[in-house]
């Protein structure tokens, strides 16, 4: 079995200020912003504008701000040399930049030859977040989280943590590709093949897994396909099989011995026609034989499908409630491209939705995201460690999601425990990157904006050295959103 990653015991919010104190963060400070917190998932639904009684005024007018509003929706936050660059480009240049530039494959794992992937988990999410940390291309492992957790797939299930590297390599490389492609991938994946139980679903006993989420999840919503739609579907995509190992090795674990596969590249699912149906099916309306291919083509040629794709997007990236006016909107022009994906999310960051007030701080940033920014912020390459063992205690274990459904998003993220393990990062990181901080002369401006509520504002003038205004800067309720 692969390893479990190592826990962390929750941590009190008496604790997090005694931990703050070591690191020269004052007290009043931290405990004046765990309170703030406390309430972040009330702030973060507030209009920002003036007319709404909010903390904030939303500066979305200017070309500055609406490209770190893209910045910080898209990139898991950015060094000061990428805001340059961008607020250079300018927001339209820089929505094509991001779109269109091909993603950087990050350096191979040497731990994914280990015989039956069984490494301890830790190692693959570090690597990941190793390339986070150092890739030109942040965008691309943004919309690599994002099908993380749409097609979701989890290390303990899958039983074998090099399908799992296999799985973050194929959404990197196919996230902006169409979803047609993706919907066969996924299909097909190994992981998911374990996951969903397609693996074992033969033609004499299909299993209704994969279907039904296939469906539910991945691409039409619930409510959109019938029960005997479920069972038709699992029978159509019976015969996939988890790909031949090139070898196998014998390992000895204790008193047992076992032949484990071995992999020397990526493969996909093989399938075998002798444990597939054969015969014809009725599914969402279409009598007849039908394929993998043509049960992801009936998919597709479902209304619902391209709504709900682009509601999902619009969720992650600007706002949690998206009007359906805005999802019907993209929908359309998404059905249009063929469901290509760059449509989609030109689409989406050129819409007026998107650069609206009401959009400005209305997103919760996840643990991965607020953790990957704080170590950008501080110019720390060298968190990942820190990050990956802290993420459980803010409820996001990267390869581990809670269930089929992923994660939730928004003001899910935010609870009187996980604000306390946000705020005891953001002291742990500074502690790590203890004598190489960068100045802290602008980090209201390059990322809060220069837009802060009363309170952060009266802590930021109160502040007498580098490392208390960083802590301000992180651990204030303006940086929790984005």
């Amino acid at each position: 079995m692969a390893a479990s990653p190592p826990t962390r015991k929750g941590i009190t919010r008496r604790q997090a200020l005694s931990a703050a104190v070591a690191a020269g963060v004052g007290v009043g400070a931290a405990r004046l912003l765990t309170g703030a917190l406390q309430n972040l998932n009330r702030t973060a639904t507030v209009v920002a504008s003036s007319s709404s009684g909010g903390d904030w005024v939303s500066p979305l007018g200017s070309e500055s701000a609406r490209v770190m509003h893209l910045l910080r929706r898209t990139t898991l936050g950015y060094t000061p040399a990428q805001l340059d660059s961008a607020l250079s480009d300018g927001f339209g240049r820089t929505v094509d930049r991001l779109i269109e530039t091909h993603p950087v494959e990050p350096p191979a794992l040497p731990e994914a030859s280990t015989p039956g992937g069984r490494f301890p988990v830790g190692q693959l999410q570090q690597w990941w977040i190793d390339h986070m940390l150092a890739t030109p291309t942040p965008f691309a492992e943004r919309m690599t989280l994002f099908w993380h957790g749409h097609f979701t797939s989890d290390y303990r299930k899958a039983g074998d943590n090099t399908f799992m590297y296999w799985q973050n390599l194929t959404w990197r490389r196919m996230g902006m590709t169409d979803l047609r492609s993706m919907l066969m991938r996924a299909t097909t994946d190994p992981a998911m093949l374990r996951y969903l139980d397609l693996a074992t679903s033969v033609a004499s006993n299909p299993n209704e897994n994969y279907s039904r989420e296939l469906m539910e999840l991945f691409s039409m919503g619930p409510g959109n396909y019938s029960e005997e739609d479920v069972r038709q579907g699992a029978l159509a995509l019976t015969g996939w099989q988890p790909p031949r190992p090139d070898s196998f090795e014998t390992v000895t674990v204790g008193v047992k011995t076992r032949r484990l596969p071995v992999y020397d590249s990526q493969k996909s699912g093989v399938f075998n026609p002798r444990r597939g149906y054969a015969g014809q099916v009725t599914f969402l309306g279409q009598t007849g034989r039908l394929d993998t291919e043509g049960v992801v083509d009936r998919i597709l040629a479902q209304p619902a499908t391209a709504p709900f794709i682009a509601s999902r997007v619009a969720q992650q990236f600007i706002n949690g409630s998206p009007p359906a006016s805005l999802t019907a909107s993209l929908g359309d022009a998404f059905r249009r491209s063929r469901y290509d994906m760059r449509t989609l999310m030109k689409a989406l960051f050129t819409s007026e939705d998107f650069k609206a007030a009401n959009s400005y701080r209305s997103l919760v940033k996840s643990p991965t995201e607020f953790m990957v920014h704080t170590a950008r912020a501080l110019g720390d390459a060298h968190l990942s460690k820190l990050i990956a063992t802290s993420g459980a205690g803010m409820g996001q274990i990267l390869f581990d999601p809670p269930d089929v459904g992923g994660w939730p998003n928004n003001e899910s993220w935010i609870s009187s425990n996980t604000v306390v393990e946000r705020v005891n990062f953001v002291t742990s990181a500074l502690a790590q990157s203890a004598g190489n901080l960068p100045s802290a002369a602008y980090a209201a401006t390059h990322h809060l904006d220069g837009v802060v509520g009363a309170q952060t504002a009266a802590l930021f003038n109160q502040a007498t050295d580098e490392k208390t205004r960083w802590f301000i800067a992180l651990a204030s309720p303006e940086f929790q959103l984005k």
